[in-house]
């Protein structure tokens, strides 16, 4: 498949992705109308990333950001903890908001905070006002939502928090802690009441898969108020943690399962790799998607920790031009669909191999 064929391909999917919302979703007005401005500006980011690529630029839709190592939970088998062990400084309030700008420019449509624990960065509220143009998605274990940060988020629609879950109160004690899920259905509570569009994230293993894919899980969480279900592959970064991943058999089950839900249940279903087969192999890299970790190392994906640009040094625009960048989207068909989650995770001796070649 074509770059231009697997990007028009891939942005076509992303508008109707919006556009469906509009439909899918028991939501208030103004949400209505935040929904109708995403969608809108979606439409336009494209037009900018295209310029940009008849000018030889590569620009995703979807920009990760992971701004801290720092969290309040520890949780088993946690990737940040286990991948992010770097002692350089993080990023300062300064490059962070310096960041949007450029992501903006670029048109970069959407831009995913995570952590670590990103409300102990609140500088990511300042970065979510000055884009309002600019979708933005926070991945939170939802302990720090209190009544402030309530205001915050009724204050600037294009944030989304999305709160973490592995399940019931059994799956999810026995990873983040006794009492978590406890505090994740009062806060759920909070943000239904205050009328805030949020959405969940639900990491997939071979243990949780049954349930957190029935219909009557779904129901549950809709029923607190999550419109948004991110279902994310379990990776196995933790050694010894391979008894984790979906089996083979789960795997194929997922487009029926996936069609199952949106045809029965309102709100959105999203999938996470996700078949990205039909866009001719990993979307990492740049060509769907792009990790900046906490010390401004711009990385491929957020489950493979290697880097040859960091933005201390360089504009987003050239670390989108890296080296590594490039060989890990002219390699993209070669890298199929994996096991656990995350195609260069588990091909991680080729992309170090690859780096080596780059620095002799």
């Amino acid at each position: 498949m074509s770059d231009t064929n697997y990007t028009a391909r891939f942005d076509r999917n992303l508008s109707r992705f919006f556009f469906s919302s509009l439909f899918r979703n028991r939501i208030d007005l103004a949400t209505t109308g935040f929904l109708f401005r995403t969608w809108r500006n979606q439409l336009s980011s494209v037009k900018t990333r295209m310029e940009w690529k008849e000018a030889g630029i590569q620009v995703p839709p979807l920009m990760i950001v992971s701004i801290t190592n720092q969290c309040n939970l520890k949780c088993v088998g946690c990737y940040s903890h286990e991948i992010h062990t770097s002692s350089e400084s993080e990023m300062d309030d300064p490059r962070i908001l310096e960041l949007g700008n450029e992501a903006e420019e670029l048109g970069i449509s959407i831009i995913l905070i995570a952590g670590g624990e990103p409300l102990l960065r609140p500088v990511f509220f300042d970065l979510v006002k000055e884009h309002p143009r600019i979708l933005f998605l926070v991945f939170t274990n939802r302990l720090l939502i209190n009544e402030q940060t309530i205001q915050k988020f009724k204050q600037q629609r294009n944030l989304i928090p999305v709160l973490s879950l592995e399940g019931q109160r059994s799956e999810t004690d026995l990873r983040r802690g006794t009492g978590v899920f406890k505090i994740v259905e009062q806060k759920m509570s909070l943000l239904k009441t205050n009328h805030i569009f949020f959405g969940t994230s639900l990491t997939l293993t071979s243990q949780n898969f049954n349930l957190i894919t029935s219909i009557d899980f779904q129901k549950q969480i809709n029923r607190l108020g999550s419109q948004v279900s991110f279902f994310v592959d379990y990776v196995p970064i933790k050694p010894d943690s391979d008894h984790l991943v979906l089996s083979t058999e789960q795997k194929k089950r997922q487009p029926e399962w996936m069609r199952e839900l949106r045809a029965t249940l309102p709100g959105l279903f999203v999938a996470l790799p996700g078949d990205e087969e039909q866009y001719g192999g990993c979307l990492a890299g740049g060509r769907g998607f792009i990790h900046v970790n906490p010390q401004g190392r711009v990385e491929a994906c957020p489950f493979a920790p290697f880097s040859d640009t960091n933005l201390s040094t360089k504009s987003l625009k050239n670390a989108l031009g890296s080296d590594l960048m490039k060989v890990i989207r002219s390699h993209a068909n070669l890298l199929s669909e994996s096991r656990g989650g995350c195609t260069l995770w588990e091909n991680r001796a080729w992309v170090q191999e690859k780096m080596n070649e780059l620095n002799p």
